[in-house]
């Protein structure tokens, strides 16, 4: 006679299912041997304050300084030496490691990062001859005179960029003022030459060599000074005037002014806009990023 079956077969477990099950149970992890290192090392300097152990923690996080620094150094000039950055960056460290408490459950790494790059961009800021406001206003002032140029088909008056800008006549007149100094451009600067494939050049890669006569340079050198003489010849006849004694005839700020009966001053603020003008326009032409 068959055999009378259950509902349902019970299911032998095989002994690697078993293991498999065992693996899933929670089970207190151990600390990984970094962290455990990390944390005799801070509590050996918090005891004892001594040079030994100061020393330790340092050569334990400067890996954090070159981390960072190469994180900075990305879009920067050139001019800017990679070691510099490292210098301002180990200076954040050793304030971070001054004034880290551990009883406070932060991760070390994280409050350092921010103490090493604070340290590297004040140091950056504080060898900048310009303030940052006023290079960002110089932007701000190309951006205006490109747009309404493109608006108005014409050169904008004064009086149309200040209200651009949202300024009055005189506060726009005071800015250029402060904006002698952008008017120096560094040869080593680097600029984003947009296009399909973007591209950095610095102004350097556009001067000739004249121990090298390569044709295609020549070519390059010599449309670039159509491109400067046309831009030039589209400026207003007095800030075109002040170009051209300056930089031409080698004339002072203030022989140029007793040549236009103006104050030097005055003069300053037309050879500034000059200046502003044309690398807005030589931006547009040449296709070039300043931001």
């Amino acid at each position: 006679m068959p055999r009378a079956t259950t509902g349902s077969k019970q299911k032998k477990t095989s002994p690697a299912q078993k293991q498999g099950a065992a693996r899933k149970k929670p089970s207190q992890t151990a600390k990984p041997e970094s962290d455990a290192f990390a944390d005799a090392l801070w509590a050996e300097y918090k005891d004892t304050h001594s040079s030994e152990a100061r020393e330790k923690v340092i050569l334990h996080y400067a890996p954090l300084v070159k981390y960072v620094a190469g994180r900075v150094s990305t879009g920067l000039p050139p001019s800017v030496e990679f070691g510099d950055l490292v210098s301002y960056g180990v200076f954040g460290l050793l304030d971070a490691i001054e004034k880290y408490d551990p009883s406070r459950g932060i991760k070390f790494e994280t409050y350092a990062i921010a103490r090493i790059k604070g340290a590297i961009i004040d140091e950056l800021r504080a060898e900048d001859w310009v303030p940052r406001s006023v290079r960002f206003k110089a932007r701000e002032i190309e951006r205006a005179y490109m747009a309404l140029e493109s608006e108005l088909r014409r050169i904008p008056t004064d009086d149309e960029v200040a209200e651009k800008l949202g300024v009055s006549t005189e506060e726009y007149l005071n800015l250029l003022s402060k904006m002698t100094l952008i008017s120096l451009v560094a040869l080593d600067e680097l600029w984003t030459v947009s296009g399909d494939k973007p591209d950095k050049i610095s102004l350097a890669d556009i001067v000739e060599d004249v121990k090298v006569k390569d044709p295609s340079k020549t070519f390059e050198i010599e449309e670039m000074k159509d491109i400067i003489a046309d831009a030039i010849n589209r400026l207003p006849e007095r800030e075109r005037i002040v170009v051209t004694l300056y930089y031409f005839e080698g004339l002072t700020m203030r022989e140029i002014g007793e040549v236009l009966t103006v104050t030097e001053s005055r003069v300053c603020q037309m050879h500034t806009k000059a200046i502003l003008r044309l690398r807005a326009r030589l931006g547009s032409a040449l296709g070039y990023d300043y931001s």
